[in-house]
């Protein structure tokens, strides 16, 4: 009597179906050499470009106005002259929610002036005239200067 492994009809099928599977998977192994559709080879790649600084060093101390509703006096810092972001720390008694201004970035030609949640608060450009300020509009719309 042969004691070996038998192997009934039903589980041939299943064994031929695994190998099947096992096969196909493994034919997606080979990358783009056997099926095309493997990984694309990588063009030339283009780094982000790094963000501009702005026009005049941020760094010192600023008086923050908003016309019909106060001033106040903030402290710009960077990690360097040229840096296009950094810190903010206000001397209280701004007006709006000036007081929770705690970052600014230069993005896109534009000063932005941050809450402590990372919200902006005012979206301001150079002023003309290069006074080294900058005129804009707190984001409840009522304008704003930042002068030294």
């Amino acid at each position: 009597m042969n004691r070996g492994l038998r192997i009934f009809p039903r589980d041939a099928a299943r064994h031929a179906l695994v190998v099947l599977l096992l096969g196909i998977g493994a034919s997606g192994c080979g990358g783009d050499r056997l099926t095309g559709l493997g990984p694309t080879p990588a063009g030339p790649s283009t780094a982000p470009s790094a963000p501009s600084p702005p026009p005049v060093s941020l760094n010192g101390r600023w008086l923050l106005s908003a016309p019909g509703r106060g001033q106040c006096h903030m402290n710009f810092s960077a990690a360097s002259p040229a840096a296009a972001d950094g810190a903010i720390r206000p001397e209280g008694g701004c007006p709006g929610k000036f007081f929770t201004s705690r970052k600014w970035t230069y993005e896109q030609g534009n000063l932005v002036i941050r809450d402590h949640n990372g919200q902006p608060l005012a979206n301001l450009s150079a002023s003309a005239g290069g006074s080294g300020g900058f005129e804009g509009a707190a984001t409840s719309g009522e304008p704003v200067a930042l002068l030294r």
